[in-house]
C-alpha cells in the first residue's frame, strides 16, 4: 500500500500546482490526551489546567481564534470533557469553534476524526496540540504561509546542544551534526487531500506515528521547517506550568518594559 500511497501523493502535487493562495484553512485541536504524566490521579486532563488564570486549551484557542487565516476550528477532545470545553466557547467568545468530537484511542485517530468533522471545503489543515498553548498568532501565520507555498509545513525549534547517539547500554555510539537537528512542534499545516491521503493509507497499513508531519514524510512528500523558537513549549508536566508562566511574564515586559508585567 505504500506504493500506492506515493502515487496518490505525486498526483496530489500534480492537482495543487503552483497554488500560493491562503485558501481557507481548518484548525484541527489535538485535546483527547490522558495527561499521565501530569500527576492529576484521572482528573482533568492538563488541557484545562491554568496558565496565569486562563485553561491551556483556551489559550491555543484564542490563538487560532484570532488569526486570519483559519476560517474554523474542531477540537477532539475526552467526552467527558465536551460539556466544558462547550463552555469556554461560550465564556472566551471563541465563534471560530464550530465542532468538538469525541477524540480516539490514539493521537492519530482522534486528530483524524477532527479532520473527518471538518469543513470538506476547506483547503488546508493546521494540526494543533491543545496543550501546546504558547503558540501565537504569528506562528501559525508563518506555519500557514510555509504550508500555502510547500503543501506541508511544521513549527519546529532548531537544537542549540549537541547531540549523542547512544547505542547498546546508554553508551555513545556517535555525535551527530547538530545543525541538521530540529524538535518538531504544532501547528503543522498541510494542503487538506494531502494529508487525507497520508492518513487513510497509514490507518490502512497500520502504520503508527508520533506526529501528524511523519504521515506525509511516509509518502515522500517534503514538508517545511518553520523556526517557531524555543518558548512554543507542550504542557506535559506541572515544571512546564511553571516555565510557561514565566515565558508569559518575559512576554508582557519585552512589550511593556516600563511597566509591570501581567499575564
Amino acid at each position: 500500500m505504500a506504493n500506492t500511497a506515493y502515487h496518490i501523493a505525486n498526483a496530489l502535487r500534480t492537482i495543487v500546482g503552483s497554488d500560493k493562495r491562503k485558501l481557507p484553512t481548518s484548525a484541527i485541536i489535538a485535546a483527547a490526551g490522558s495527561s499521565d504524566r501530569m500527576g492529576n490521579g484521572g482528573g482533568l486532563s492538563k488541557q484545562h489546567q491554568l496558565i496565569a488564570g486562563i485553561p491551556v486549551l483556551v489559550r491555543s484557542l484564542l490563538a487560532f481564534e484570532k488569526c486570519r487565516f483559519i476560517s474554523e476550528i474542531v477540537v477532539a477532545a475526552r467526552e467527558s470533557e465536551i460539556p466544558l470545553i462547550e463552555n469556554y466557547r461560550k465564556e472566551y467568545n471563541i465563534t471560530k469553534l464550530k465542532k468538538i468530537v469525541k477524540g480516539g484511542q490514539t493521537r492519530q485517530e482522534s486528530v483524524l476524526r477532527g479532520v473527518e468533522a471538518a469543513d470538506p471545503g476547506a483547503k488546508y489543515i493546521a494540526i494543533h496540540d491543545g496543550a501546546r498553548c504558547l503558540v501565537t498568532v504569528e506562528m501559525i501565520e508563518r506555519v500557514c504561509m510555509a504550508a500555502y507555498r510547500y503543501r506541508a509545513a511544521i513549527a519546529a525549534c532548531a537544537v542549540p546542544d549537541t547531540v549523542k547517539i547512544a547505542g547498546r547500554h546508554n553508551f555513545i555510539d556517535s555525535t551527530t551534526d547538530r545543525s541538521l537537528v530540529w524538535l518538531a512542534q504544532t501547528p503543522q499545516v498541510f494542503y487538506s487531500s494531502l494529508y487525507r491521503a497520508a492518513a487513510y493509507s497509514a490507518r490502512e497499513d497500520g502504520f503508527s506515528a508520533t506526529d501528524d508531519s511523519q504521515l506525509v514524510e511516509r509518502i515522500q512528500n517534503p514538508v517545511r521547517l518553520v523556526d517557531c523558537g524555543r518558548e512554543n513549549i507542550k504542557i506535559t508536566t506541572p515544571e512546564d506550568i511553571i516555565l510557561a508562566e514565566a515565558i508569559l511574564i518575559a512576554r508582557e515586559k519585552a512589550k511593556n518594559p516600563a511597566g509591570e508585567a501581567t499575564v
